[in-house]
């Protein structure tokens, strides 16, 4: 597949890094600033083309009209709509755009930007604003995502000292009658481990499951995590994303929204809901954190552009005792040290749009795919189809690539858990974990 990424910017520099590791992909990252292609491209096994993708010559210079995927990530959105439509009208099937504006998700608008030549949307601050209110719904973990409409979930928990199943076997798990759920890794410091029967838990592991949702409650159960209602939220940095969170929160939760900049107070405070107290200052300043009574909140969000304030301004939170801290971490370099520093969740727009990305990549029958920003690895669901190599075999009959854990199913719109007896048949949507797997074997796998 050739693959054309127009924008260097942070987002587009790691869709292009990340598909190049892919195999058979033959990729092109198009900008007007050579110099910085130059510095990105040193060592890479992708080509880099120095040219304005809304400019119709640059875009057949670079090879348009053999294109099978156009990916516009520039900073303007109007330039990556442009970009998409000349592409398209070049022969480019399949096209995606980021936008800023929320109301282009809309599907008034939906009509209109695919007869345009824009196959798909992706708004990277939406992306980041449901997670962090499905981590509202569930402080208690370090990653939670939703799957299949919500009935089969993927939560990453760090299990300390006390928990159920800390010194224990992966096969000495026991639960009751009719609650399942699968380990399907287990991130060890810098290590991303796919645990057999003998893997111990150990302090500090992230665990991650997978479970049907009637049965997320037994795995918080067992890691030792106690349940918390959300009712108070500290938020630092009216970021869009901060905006989008908070719009799309309950409206029983009450957010205290610190922002530094007035210029930026000045623009959203007419704009914002009745649950939403607004300070002007800086959210690592333990005075003001006494002050807009941070002891009475149960989360602390830092949401800056600035990843170093960031991880800051939860250390300070952390110090009051704050029961969950969230950090926008866009540099990943930091991400590790946001881990040893025991923040609670990361959010992390270019992994968010590099699981969109993949979707693409598995092709139609791929409902969704995310990426886990603490352990390189991704989830996805994928129908298998009639003669694919996974089905009419038992489980563990199969010969899965390492690094590949079914973790669930949904059969006729009933879900389940796969087991070693479990017989993958046509049309199941099947729930897949990689971690060091190359979308193509994933792809073959559920394809005829």
């Amino acid at each position: 597949m050739k693959i054309i990424v127009a924008g260097a910017g942070e987002i587009g520099q790691h869709l292009a890094l990340n598909l190049a590791n892919e195999e058979h992909q033959d990729i092109t990252l198009m900008d007007e600033d050579a110099h910085s292609l130059e510095k990105i491209a040193t060592g890479q096994d992708m080509l880099t083309f120095a040219g304005n993708p809304t400019d119709a010559h640059d875009l057949k210079e670079c090879g348009v009209e053999s294109t099978d995927l156009f990916i516009s990530v520039m900073n303007d959105e109007h330039a990556n709509i442009l970009a998409c439509m000349l592409a398209n009208d070049f022969g480019v099937n399949e096209t995606m755009a980021r936008v800023s504006n929320p109301r282009y998700l809309g599907p008034e608008y939906a009509r209109f930007f695919h007869e345009g030549g824009v196959k798909s949307l992706i708004y990277p601050e939406e992306l980041a604003a449901e997670e962090i209110n499905t981590i509202l719904r569930n402080p208690w973990a370090r990653k939670y995502i939703e799957l299949v409409n919500g009935m089969i979930a993927l939560v990453g928990v760090k299990v300390r000292f006390g928990s159920e199943i800390v010194g224990k076997r992966l096969v000495e798990l026991t639960v009751p009658e009719r609650k399942i759920f699968h380990v399907v890794a287990i991130k060890r410091d810098s290590e991303t481990i796919i645990p057999m029967g003998e893997t111990r838990f150990e302090h500090g592991d992230i665990v991650f499951f997978t479970a049907l949702a009637n049965d997320i409650d037994e795995v918080r159960r067992i890691c030792g995590k106690q349940s918390v209602t959300v009712k108070k939220v500290l938020m630092m940095g009216a970021s869009d994303i901060a905006l989008r969170a908070i719009d799309k929160a309950s409206r029983s939760i009450h957010f205290v929204l610190i922002e530094e900049e007035k210029e930026r107070i000045n623009q959203i405070r007419n704009w914002l809901p009745q649950n939403v107290t607004l300070f002007h200052g800086d959210g690592r300043n333990t005075s003001l954190l006494n002050e807009v009574g941070i002891s009475s909140a149960q989360v602390f969000v830092a949401l800056t552009e600035n990843s170093e304030t960031n991880i800051l301004a939860c250390l300070a939170a952390k110090r009051f005792g704050i029961f969950k801290t969230i950090a926008q971490e866009e540099n990943v370099d930091y991400i590790p040290l946001a881990e040893k520093l025991d923040i609670g969740t990361i959010i992390n727009r270019k992994t968010i749009t590099a699981g969109h990305i993949y979707r693409l990549l598995l092709g139609q029958d791929t409902n969704t795919v995310k990426s886990l920003t603490i352990a390189d690895a991704d989830v996805a669901e994928v129908i298998a189809r009639r003669g694919a190599p996974i089905v009419g075999k038992r489980v563990r009959d199969l010969t899965l690539p390492e690094g590949i854990t079914l973790g669930g199913m949904v059969r006729n719109g009933v879900p389940s858990m796969i087991n070693g007896e479990t017989v993958i048949e046509p049309y199941d949507l099947v729930i897949v974990f990689c971690h060091g797997v190359m979308m193509e074997q994933i792809r073959k796998l559920f394809e005829a």
